[in-house]
Order: structure tokens, then C-alpha cells, then sequence
């Protein structure tokens, strides 16, 4: 008997299914600017109405948030994380995503559970008025084991020069408002599964999974209800090392950033956690959002016009003197 690409583990038939099953959602994606459409080798994007653009990239993943999911056999929130870790962080700098690229690894391919992944991403793009213009499925056996996924995804938008939103223009007196998170997003996964070891415990009602598996929340459309209307001074998205290491990044010296940590709406799973876990206060705010997806710094005197444009944002500190660069008050 002769050997095969199929009795090596890789099924190609698989991924034409998932090609065919994917096609049409992703073609709803598209606008004029995109040149064409899945199959050819690269994805042609037509860039028109800036002055002087500038492109802003970013890239990232899932991390182990997947192991929840494939542990539950639900997949179809990964997409949006997949989408939102890279799309949120490029809107710090006031862009707006033009296109997203995904890739999806695995040791053997289901087209199903491929499918509702990339759809997802298809629903996450559609409200960030993204265009979902290619992406690559590896399957490789021996590397990852069978009913393995990973995926990650790179994210392209554009912003005009003089826009650009980079943290410089902060100044002492701005207001911090916090937008809320929508959970753990994608961040801090491995104490999760640590703390949480049984994903299917019940938690406020439901199986815990459906509350470690709600998607990265999208901020897009708040972002862009605000900077129409008000001149944004910096912003942050709360991912990876929570606030202690993700608002100093917009941080210029000599300021910091003054937040009152009682002001802040802590999530019930993230206490849950812990308690559960015996975690220290400060290890909470330094490894998750604390509920605190994003932070908008602004003039003081524009601070109650966003919050009269965004529903539930709340004020959680002021910039203030200082060499610290955040000083989180409990």
C-alpha cells in the first residue's frame, strides 16, 4: 500500500469543507476595497479618502482560554477573541480595522469545529466593519493531538497622521474612565484553569463555562462614538499584566495615573476566583482586567460629555504628578 498526505494524518478534504462552509460568511465581510476573494495567494485591499494614512497592526491570540473551550466543546466565542485581542489593541492609537487574517493550527481538522470558529470571527468582524480577507488552516499531526486547536489572528487598520492617539498629549487634571469588561477576555487563563479545575461546576446558575467562555467584549463602536465628538487624549486596553502594566504604556513621564480601585466594578467570578484561590489583591489587578476592558483618559472639563456617549462608563481616576505612572489605591 502505497503512502498518502491522508494516512500521514492530513485530510485536505476536510479543509475544502471548511472552505465551503466558511465562503459565503466571509464574502459578507467584504466592501468595495477589498480586490478579491478567498483561494488566491495573497488579499488585495484598496486603501482611498486619507490624506496622509497611516497603517496600525496588531497580532495576537487566544492563549489558553482554547482549553476551555475544546475542553466544553463550545467554539464559538474563540473567534471573537481571536479577533477582538487584535482589533481592541489597534484602536488605542484611534484606528479604524480595515481587514483581519486568521490562522487556525490543528492535528486533525474538523470542518465544523473550524467552521464555527472562523464564523465567529465573521460576526466579530461585521460589527467592527472589518473585512475578513484571508487566513491559513494548518493541520499537523504529531505537533498538536488530535481534538487540539490554536488560533491566532493579525489585524490591519488605518488611522489619518494627525489623529493618531499615542499618549502624548496626556497632561495632569485628565479623567480615567473605565469601560467595562465583559469577563476574563482572554488574559490570565492558566490561574483560571489553576483556580477552576472543573469546568463544568456550577457557578450563579449555569455551567462555569459559559461564564469563563464569554466573548472579549468589542469596543469599536464606543471608541468611535467618542472621538467624533471629543479629542482623546490616550487610550489603553486592558489585556495581559491588567492595569499595573497596560496603563503605563500611555503613561508619559512625570504623570501618573491616580485610580481609585474601590470605584471599580469587579466582576463576581473574578472574586470568586480570588477567594477560591487565595490571590492577593494586587496579583488580581496585575494578571486580569478586574472588570476594566479599556480605559479613555480625557480633559476633565470632556469627561462627562463621554460619559453622556457611552452607556456605561464610569469615572475611575484622574492623572495626576508623579514618577510611579499608576498609583492603584484599594
Amino acid at each position: 500500500m502505497s503512502n498518502t498526505y491522508k494516512s500521514a494524518g492530513v485530510d485536505k478534504e476536510e479543509g475544502y469543507k471548511t472552505v465551503d462552509k466558511i465562503k459565503k460568511a466571509v464574502g459578507e465581510t467584504h466592501n468595495s476595497n477589498v480586490l478579491n476573494h478567498l483561494g488566491s495567494f495573497g488579499a488585495f485591499y484598496e486603501i482611498g479618502g486619507y490624506k496622509n494614512p497611516v497603517l496600525v497592526s496588531g497580532t495576537d491570540g487566544v492563549g489558553t482560554k482554547l482549553k476551555v473551550a475544546l475542553d466544553s466543546k463550545k467554539y464559538d466565542s474563540i473567534g471573537v477573541d481571536c479577533f477582538a485581542m487584535c482589533a481592541n489593541d489597534i484602536l488605542c492609537h484611534g484606528a479604524k480595522p480595515l481587514f483581519f487574517l486568521d490562522y487556525l493550527a490543528c492535528g486533525k481538522l474538523d470542518s465544523e469545529i473550524a467552521a464555527e470558529i472562523v464564523l465567529g470571527m465573521v460576526e466579530a468582524c461585521k460589527d467592527n466593519n472589518c473585512a475578513l480577507i484571508g487566513g491559513e488552516t494548518a493541520e499537523m499531526p504529531g505537533m498538536y493531538q488530535p481534538g487540539d486547536y490554536d488560533v491566532a489572528g493579525f489585524c490591519v487598520g488605518i488611522v489619518e497622521k494627525d489623529q493618531i492617539i499615542d499618549g502624548s498629549k496626556i497632561k495632569a487634571g485628565d479623567k480615567i474612565i473605565a469601560l467595562p469588561s465583559s469577563g476574563f477576555h482572554s488574559n490570565g487563563f492558566s490561574l483560571v484553569r489553576k483556580v477552576f479545575p472543573d469546568f463544568n461546576e456550577e457557578f450563579e446558575g449555569k455551567p462555569l463555562y459559559e461564564t469563563l467562555l464569554v466573548p472579549t467584549r468589542l469596543y469599536y463602536q464606543d471608541i468611535h462614538k467618542v472621538l467624533p465628538e471629543v479629542e482623546v487624549a490616550g487610550i489603553a486596553h486592558i489585556t495581559g499584566g491588567g492595569l499595573y502594566e497596560n496603563i503605563p504604556r500611555i503613561i508619559g513621564d512625570g504623570l501618573c495615573a491616580s485610580i481609585d480601585a474601590s470605584k471599580i466594578q469587579i466582576p463576581s467570578i473574578m472574586l470568586e476566583l480570588e477567594k477560591r484561590g487565595g490571590v492577593a489583591r494586587e496579583e488580581m489587578f496585575g494578571t486580569f482586567n478586574m472588570g476594566v476592558g479599556m480605559i479613555v483618559v480625557v480633559d476633565a472639563e470632556k469627561a462627562e460629555k463621554v460619559l453622556s456617549l457611552l452607556d456605561d462608563a464610569y469615572e475611575i481616576g484622574e492623572i495626576t504628578e508623579g514618577s510611579e505612572k499608576i498609583d492603584l489605591k484599594f
